[in-house]
């Protein structure tokens, strides 16, 4: 069985560097997802038992101390770091500037999807998953779809 220092790469994309022993995550080690960000934690016998959470635009996740996207402050991650952006010109998504959405498309937050085809795919066009009849309709009523967004601010004369 694995034991050391390792590597290991799951079907889903998903990576583990860190510590193994007897073929478990066993010490310190980091799980890094493939759209970003990952989870950092101490391993016994492949259970994490202290460990935090990174997205992908470096916000730490702390249960305790949590105030982002609350009912008090609706500002994405950017805009606490960076500031807001001027009158007129708004931010659809933590993203800056969001992602061009195909034709005929929503923008799901990890991805693309096609509801005629019903089919997620990244934002580099890989698939991901096929939307089941609930995903479909709250993708539907809630995300961004390429014909209702302006894609770039366009200044007025």
């Amino acid at each position: 069985r694995m034991e050391g220092f390792g590597y290991y790469a799951l079907p889903t994309g998903t990576e583990y560097r860190g510590s193994l022993w007897d073929g478990m995550f066993h010490g310190p080690g980091e799980l890094l997802l493939p759209g970003g960000g990952g989870y950092r934690a101490r391993w016994v016998r492949g259970a994490p038992t202290q460990g935090k959470f990174t997205f992908a635009d470096g916000l730490e996740y702390d249960e305790e101390k949590w105030h982002y996207c609350d009912g008090y402050d609706r500002r994405f991650y950017t805009e606490i770091c960076s500031g807001f952006k001027p009158p007129g010109i708004p931010q659809l998504k933590n993203l800056d500037p969001p992602k061009i959405i195909p034709e005929g498309c929503y923008d799901c937050g990890d991805g693309f999807y096609n509801p005629e085809t019903r089919v997620v795919v990244d934002y580099k066009h890989k698939f991901l998953r096929n939307a089941d009849n609930d995903e479909h309709e709250w993708i539907l009523r809630t995300c961004r779809k390429a014909w209702d967004v302006t894609t770039e601010h366009k200044p007025k004369p």
